[in-house]
């Protein structure tokens, strides 16, 4: 389902004073397309996805998806957030299931859907442990599962692998990328690693410093799977690496 952001400004005020953390931002995202979005630390990435998802209000502009207008939260959208924020008094497939719970799904058909998602992020035999029984890397799977459980028809990520370490954040990449294949949702990705979004993306939206605005849209030609170490990778990643720097040189 085609994601549309047109002419969405965000301003805050604090203390009388008001300023500008987004400005005239214009964006699509294409149905199953993994589109990341990057930029200088406080450019506004996250408050973008909010709004995008419902979760706040933008000054001016609007979001659409599948033609409709977004006015608050829905099913037709997941978010994922970097602290995982699944339930510590859940197992893991109730954690699953808990959207479908939300949704009025009886307990059997969800507990199936649950266990189906539980295979695709391939954490069988963890169905009845814990949040806190699992590594950072299986939580954040776990919170993978039980947004796509939902079936939404996007799916925001929000730095979900920022809190781990390399090895296993390099892991959950290609993992994720995996699913996305299967499952061919729509992704609209915020991360602040030019390597992850240049390894993930069809089309990276680099924004500027605050306040945050379109830089440029760019188009990653790669085949998939990527190789890291490609002198093809490196060349796309000095380009768009160029980019953040132009930013952060401004600030």
């Amino acid at each position: 389902m085609t994601l549309i952001v047109e002419n969405i400004s965000k301003e805050f005020e604090q203390r009388g004073v008001r300023s500008a953390a987004l400005v005239s931002i214009n964006l699509d995202v294409k149905e199953k397309e993994f589109t990341c979005v990057l930029g200088p630390s406080g450019c506004g990435k996250t408050t973008l996805l909010r709004i995008i998802a419902g979760l706040e209000k933008a000054t001016t502009g609007r979001v659409m998806i599948g033609g409709e207008l977004v006015t608050g939260p829905s099913s037709r959208m997941a978010m994922i957030f970097q602290d995982y924020s699944l339930f510590p008094w859940r197992t893991v497939i109730d954690n699953i299931a808990f959207g479908l719970e939300m949704k009025g799904v009886g307990e059997e058909e969800r507990l199936d859907v649950a266990a189906h998602y539980l295979d695709l992020i391939g954490l069988n035999g963890f169905g009845e442990n814990f949040p806190y029984e699992l590594s950072g890397g299986m939580r954040q799977r776990v919170a993978v599962a039980r947004a796509l459980a939902i079936d939404p028809s996007v799916l925001l990520m929000d730095e979900p692998f920022g809190a781990l370490d390399a090895q296993t954040r390099n892991m959950l990449q290609k993992q994720l990328l995996e699913i996305w294949d299967k499952t061919k949702k729509t992704v609209l990705f915020v991360t602040h690693s030019v390597d992850e979004a240049v390894f993930m993306a069809d089309r990276i939206v680099v924004l500027t410093s605050r306040p945050g605005t379109v830089k440029e849209v760019v188009t990653i030609d790669l085949p998939r799977p990527r190789d890291r170490t490609s002198q093809d990778f490196a060349k796309v990643r000095r380009y768009v690496l160029g980019l953040i720097d132009e930013q952060q040189s401004t600030q």
